[in-house]
């Protein structure tokens, strides 16, 4: 009955580490996955149309604080610097809320708007992807280049507003 019990010890005990490895291992590749850093030179070689803002348009944002903290955070993002977006989702809330809410009367049209909720979803996705473990290099190159291009369509759209407000059309 002795020589039983120290069987049956041995075996659960045997059984038990075996358990205990598979978890190590298991743990060792999730810290595979941990993001690897992006480069401004892995920016700097995305392919898409960067439209800056017009003459007309600097004038109307002049004032418009939270549209110059989103061209500083675009700026460094661009160098390969995410830290803003690291744990940080109570101050990008606050900073997109702000961009909605004090944006100029000029441009507070459907279609910039629209914009603006393109760009706050880009945001707050790569918030969420930067954060977590397991996003690789090419998911994370991915919806940083989805940021930059939101960013884009957000300085073309102000751009044709204001130059369609401009345009002085005479109907017969």
């Amino acid at each position: 009955m002795r020589t039983y019990f120290l069987g049956a010890f041995f075996i659960s005990f045997a059984l038990l580490s075996c358990g205990k490895q598979k978890e190590s291992d298991h743990k060792a590749s999730i810290e595979e996955l941990v993001p690897t850093k992006i480069s401004e030179k892995d920016i700097s070689k995305f392919k898409f149309l960067e439209y800056s803002i017009d003459i007309k348009t600097e004038k109307e944002i002049e004032n418009w604080s939270s549209f110059k903290e989103l061209e500083d955070l675009v700026i460094r993002v661009k160098k390969g610097d995410l830290s803003y977006f690291k744990d940080n989702n109570d101050a990008i809330v606050k900073f997109v809320i702000e961009l909605k809410e004090k944006i100029p009367d000029t441009l507070n049209t459907p279609s910039v708007n629209a914009r603006i909720n393109a760009l706050e979803t880009k945001i707050l996705k790569l918030e969420s992807l930067y954060n977590l473990s397991s996003t690789s290099k090419e998911e994370l190159s991915l919806i940083i280049k989805e940021f930059l291009e939101s960013v884009s369509n957000l300085n073309l759209q102000m751009n044709k507003k204001l130059e369609k407000d401009s345009q002085i059309i005479e109907t017969p």
